[in-house]
Parts: structure tokens; sequence; C-alpha cells
């Protein structure tokens, strides 16, 4: 194995994806790296170097704001991140191309057992650090707002629904006038976190109506789609009679759906995304120091959306050089501090993790270290 091998694939790919501060797109970026953990951490000026990550499109916005703020307090190093979408990222991860991976689903079990080559003989750990609700987003003209049940919203994207006036979309909202216009559903064409976490909500809560186990490729061949959420946002815009799915920051002047959740309809915000996170278990099964979260899709708690997405941050617990260490460790931290989750609020209306899980992040991330 070649140890200096993750060193130059970051390297090459910063030359390309690399942006600088003025180009990171927050408009209110936060400058400290201080928080209650992690008190081992460089000290801001001390940091130097180049730090590439990629992954999921999701994250996109809350990484520029994160980028602005880590990098505003340490302007000696440079950080990019390729928003390529959850699979090519943690691709580039395990072929050590990039230091950290964004991914909306947590790594898969064959996935672990390679992240241990790439991680110098120790594990790949996930830290759910970005919690978003996934909106079913729509374009038709005079409705900016629906209500739809699992089961309804499964039936129109595996095509048993077909028109916007069918029969269960018209009980549900009695007070929208609803055309006689064929349904264009829209999905992923890149395999896509975000498509995970939307084909596990439709198995697990639509009674049946969604019969494909979760996947983070769409399991249904034929129709229309976008390369990454960037892409299936611009095609539901381009149409009319369109629906799709997306990270609800990406949403812009697209109509959302509020999800049957027990006896209500609830809206994506991210106040609802937070309850049903709290409301979740987390995967006992995993290694320490690896935090992923079994949300609870058929939840009926009032307020709780459960259509989320616990997006993680994807790092190595050894790395073959102090630098990286450092760099790692540094931008971890900034990103699970409540200073950066507050950037990640502002500038992509993510829920703020919760202090106790704050707590266990951080643990994970001062457990980094320099590989023997």
């Amino acid at each position: 194995m070649k140890l200096n091998r993750g060193r130059t694939g970051a390297l090459a790919l910063a030359g390309v994806v690399a942006l600088s501060l003025t180009a990171c797109g927050s408009d209110n970026p936060t400058g400290s790296t201080e928080t209650s953990g992690g008190s081992d951490a460089p000290a801001a000026s001390d940091l130097s170097g180049e730090l590439a990550g990629a992954g999921a499109s999701s994250q996109e916005s809350a990484m520029e704001a994160w980028r602005a703020g880590f990098q505003s307090a340490n302007p000696d190093v440079t950080v990019s991140y390729d928003p390529v979408g959850s699979g090519g990222g943690r691709t580039a991860f395990l072929d050590s191309s990039v230091l950290f991976a964004g991914s909306d689903a947590a790594l898969k079990e064959e996935e672990l057992t390679q992240a241990q080559e790439r991680c110098f003989g120790a594990n790949a750990v996930d830290l759910p650090v970005y919690i978003s609700p996934i909106a079913v987003v729509f374009n038709l003209e005079g409705v900016t707002e629906l209500n739809l049940s699992a089961a309804t919203i499964a039936n129109i994207f595996n095509g048993t629904i077909t028109n916007w006036n069918d029969p269960a979309i018209a009980e549900a909202n009695p007070d929208a006038t609803l055309p006689d216009l064929a349904i264009t559903p829209v999905h992923r064409s890149d395999e896509s976190g975000t498509t995970e976490n939307f084909t596990e909500y439709l198995s697990a809560a639509a009674e049946g109506a969604w019969a494909d186990e979760a996947s983070g490729d769409w399991p249904i061949e034929g129709g229309e789609s976008g390369q990454g959420t960037s892409g299936l946002i611009q095609t539901v815009q381009g149409g009319q009679g369109t629906i799709g799915y997306a990270d609800a920051s990406k949403a812009g002047s697209l109509g959302k759906v509020s999800i049957g959740v027990g006896d209500e309809f609830v809206a994506p915000t991210e106040e609802a995304a937070a309850a049903a996170l709290d409301a979740s278990p987390r995967d006992e099964a995993r290694e320490d120091g690896d935090i992923v979260i079994d949300i609870d899709r058929t939840l009926t708690e009032p307020g709780a959306y459960p259509l989320i997405l616990a997006s993680y941050l994807v790092v190595c617990q050894a790395y073959d050089t102090q630098e990286d260490v450092d760099l790692v460790k540094a931008f971890a931290t900034y990103i699970a501090s409540a200073e950066g989750q507050s950037a990640s609020e502002s500038a992509a209306g993510s829920a703020p993790i919760s202090d106790t899980l704050r707590t266990d992040v951080q643990a994970s991330i001062d457990a980094i270290t320099l590989a023997s």
C-alpha cells in the first residue's frame, strides 16, 4: 500500500475544485474554531495546507458556509469540496483521492472493510453533522402546496397514479385546483444518498405501495431524471406537472409537499426534521465512534417529519501524516461546533445537531490519530 496516495490524490483534486474564500458564497461566514470539545486541536494560526473532500450535493450550501468560516479563521488552509454525489464521494474517499467525504448514506459493510486499507489499518467513521428534510417538490401552475400520504407519493413515483386530478390527490387537497394533466416523476440519475433515504421512506411508510428495497440507485427503469441535486431541481423547474425529491434547502420557488404523519400532514421544516431525528434510535451494531442514526420512517409523533436525511461527514480514525490529522480534526470540529451548525442552518436551512449528539461526534473527532 502506498502511504502517500491519499495526500497526492487530495492535492490533485484540490487543484481542480478548490475555490477561493471569496467564492464560498456564505453571506455570514463564521470564523472561530473554538468549541466545547476538541481542546487538543491545533490553534487556528498554526494550520496550513490543503484539505480536499467530495460527496453529497445536498451538503453543498452547508459546505460553502463551513469552508468560508473555517478558512476565515485559518487563511493558510485551502478547503475544497466537489459535490459529485454521495456515491461518488464515498468512492473518492475509499480510493484515497480525498481526505473526507460527505454522504447522505452511511458507509455500507463492504465499504467499511475497504476503508481499513484506505485508513492505514484504522476504521472509517460516519459523523452525522447535517440534518435536513427531503422535500417532495413539484411544478404545477397555480399550486404551491399539497398534502400527500406516503402511499400516494409511492404510487406517483411507481407509475400507478399518473394524473394530477387523481382521486387520491384530490381527496387530500379539497381546496386545490388540480388540473387534468399528466404527472411527470423525476428521479436522480446518479447514485445518491438522497435517493436511498427517499426510497427507504417509501419502502417503510407507504403501506406496501412501494415494492422496491431502499437503494441509492433509482430502482425503476426509464422516466425523467437529473444529475445531482441541481440537475433534478432544474428538470422539475423545466417542466409542467413534474414532481421530484431533493434536499429542502434547494427547493427554491417549487411547490413542496406536506407528508402524512399519523393524523396530520407535516411540512418539511428544520424543526420537524429535528423532531424526527430526536425520536429515532442509533445503530447499535456500529463500532465505537461510528455514529449512524436509524431513522424511524413510520413514526407518528406530532410535528415530526420522517422523510429526512442524516448526512454524514466520513473520515478516517487515522491518517499517515500529522498535517492531515490536524486539518481533518480541526475542520470536523468546526463543522460539529455550535457555530458551524449555526452557519449551516443559516446557509442551508439544516437542523442543528443536539448538544448530546455533538458531544459524541466530538469524542469521535478527538480520537483521530496518526497512523502507526
